[in-house]
Formats: C-alpha cells, sequence, structure tokens
C-alpha cells in the first residue's frame, strides 16, 4: 500500500511538470506523460504476479486446461493496454485515434475468447443431451 501512496504521489507530481510543459511545449508534455505511464504500467506488472501465481495454484486445484487462464490473463492484459493507449492518444488531442484503440482493444479481447465460447457451447451441448 505504501507503494502505491508514493507513485500516486508521483504521478500528481508527473501530472503537474505535463501541465507546465504542455503551456510551453505540447509535445514535450505528451512524452512525459507517455513516459510516466510506461513507469507506473512496469510496476503494476508486480502487482499482479501473485495473480498469476493463484491462478496457477487454482488450475493445478481444478484440472483446468491452464490455456483457459492464458485468455483471461491476456484479456486483461489488452483491455488495460487499450485504454492507456486510448487515454494518451485522447491527451495528445487525438480522440479519434483513442477510440479506434479502445475498440482495437475490444474486438481482440473477443477474437482472444472464442475458445472459451466454443468449450461453453460444448459443455451446454453436453448437458442438453445428457438430460
Amino acid at each position: 500500500m505504501d507503494i502505491f501512496l508514493k507513485i500516486t504521489a508521483g504521478v500528481f507530481v508527473s501530472l503537474i511538470v505535463c501541465l507546465v510543459l504542455a503551456k510551453q511545449n505540447k509535445d514535450m508534455g505528451t512524452l512525459v506523460s507517455i513516459g510516466v505511464c510506461c513507469m507506473v504500467a512496469v510496476v503494476a506488472l508486480t502487482y499482479f504476479e501473485p495473480v498469476v501465481e493463484f491462478l496457477g495454484k487454482l488450475q493445478q486445484m481444478t484440472g483446468v486446461d491452464i490455456n483457459l487462464f492464458r485468455i483471461l490473463i491476456k484479456a486483461v492484459g489488452i483491455a488495460l493496454v487499450g485504454e492507456i493507449a486510448s487515454m494518451v492518444c485522447a491527451d495528445a488531442g487525438q480522440g479519434a485515434m483513442g477510440k479506434v484503440m479502445q475498440i482495437l482493444a475490444s474486438f481482440t479481447v473477443l477474437w482472444l475468447s472464442l475458445p472459451l465460447f466454443t468449450q461453453l457451447v460444448e459443455l451446454i451441448e453436453n448437458v442438453l443431451t445428457n438430460q
């Protein structure tokens, strides 16, 4: 929790720097913003590591195919990257590009989830035919 508060404070300081830089040189403010986003994302990954370990233990206990958990992790990653990219685009004054990034991330998650949907349909078919 202490690291979270320190990083939040650092983001607010960076926000002030970006606002000051944006008045003088908008491109530099955007670059600083992208750099801060990347650094915070790297720190956020350290919080995700225990989640991955838990999912591994859960997979071992349940015997569920590990690829299902991989799809879940990839979907979350794609959604987060798409959202961050969208916000950076919007901050840079490219709102339409940001919206397209969100659409791309959504369709990519749907495409990635097709094996899950396929297994779900097969499960429903098995349940209905066994009744």
